[in-house]
């Protein structure tokens, strides 16, 4: 170890004595020989040996998290309101990261590709265009696809069904739907041919059905048959242990913001929560803590998504579409079975 160092030091920031820079220790750099590194307790102590910051990790830039965040709300804006595809080298440069480290926190941040959250932008233009009544031809013109095979391509994913039913409310699209119960309640599932559409808890299956066809004013509802019961026992289970593996078919409808929020939601290990606030940071939105309520607010399939693990940052509970008590009841049976795990092993 160089000269100077102390190994009983354990801070967050490792210095490099042949290049005189140092970075944070969670920095994606090619970690140092042992006698070329130094470690810090503070990025000010490491600059006070002469060490310079890291252009990559930024160690001298506040919290790292928030930093990180304010790089992908930048490139986010940047890819919105570009006319044309930005490369990855581009956008990279602009926000000021390398490369592979720019490509690395997109993903970790929105769950895609840059790539992926243009294309998923552009087909929620295509969305606002075609609820606005814009033929569907000017709606793809609009969103910026040179080409209609392109735009079909990919809106018929984005959308679950072709433009132009979209366009129509939903009109000649068939979903099927059972009304079920469990322990939290009634429940209503529906489903396309692409997956589930709804999951909708609550006290009164009416007061289901009616959202339901709110949900989709001209789709042909048809009643599930025996085949379809095996979905709705599946969903049913979820509600009952939601600390299980949910690997059901889903259909997920929403504009780009909401479905990286819900995306996040999904990567939170059950029997845990997480903060508005931590959402907003990871979907590159850390001040867009409303818009990450209103997302989970309107989150259309209960548990399968599951929003009841997002509380207030003082880990109380802030609403819940399907019912606080239902919230309460859903992260109790996850904490129960998270301990019962734990005390098995």
């Amino acid at each position: 170890m160089a000269q100077g160092a102390d190994p009983c030091i354990e801070g967050p920031w490792r210095g490099v004595v042949t290049t005189g820079i140092y970075c944070r220790n969670s920095c994606g750099s090619r970690v140092p020989r042992a006698e070329n590194l130094r470690l810090f307790r503070s990025a000010e102590e490491a600059e006070r040996a002469g060490f310079r910051p890291c252009r990559r990790c930024r160690p001298n830039e506040g919290n790292f998290e928030q930093r990180n965040g304010e790089i992908i709300a930048e490139a986010c804006r940047l890819i919105e309101e570009a006319d044309s595809p930005a490369s990855i080298s581009a956008l990279a440069h602009a926000v000021g990261v390398s490369e592979g480290h720019f490509h690395r926190l997109f993903r970790k941040y929105t769950g895609l590709t840059p790539r992926a959250y243009r294309e998923q932008k552009r087909a929620a233009d295509v969305r606002e265009n075609l609820v606005r009544g814009r033929p569907v031809t000017e709606a793809f013109y609009d969103a910026g696809y040179g080409s209609s095979g392109r735009f079909y391509a990919v809106t018929n994913k984005s959308l679950g069904m072709r433009p132009r039913h979209f366009k129509d409310g939903g009109a000649q699209e068939t979903l099927l739907f059972a009304v079920g119960q469990t322990s939290l309640g009634a429940i209503v599932i529906a489903s396309s041919l692409k997956g589930i559409a709804a999951i909708l808890i609550g006290d009164d299956p009416e007061a289901l059905l009616r959202d339901l066809q709110d949900r989709f004013p001209k789709a042909t509802l048809v009643g599930g048959d025996a085949d379809y019961e095996r979905t709705v026992a599946q969903v049913v289970g979820l509600v009952e242990a939601p600390n299980l593996s949910n690997d059901l078919p889903l259909d997920i409808r929403g504009t780009v913001f909401q479905r990286r929020v819900w995306q996040a939601l999904q990567s939170v290990p059950a029997g845990s929560t997480v903060s508005y606030d931590e959402i907003a940071r990871r979907v590159g939105h850390p001040r867009a803590v409303n818009a990450v309520a209103s997302a989970c607010a309107s989150n259309p399939l209960a548990v399968a998504i599951p929003c009841h693990r997002v509380v207030k940052s003082d880990g109380t509970f802030f609403g819940y579409t399907w019912g606080l008590e239902r919230k309460r009841v859903l992260l109790e049976r996850e904490c129960a079975a998270a301990q019962a795990t734990k005390a098995s092993t």
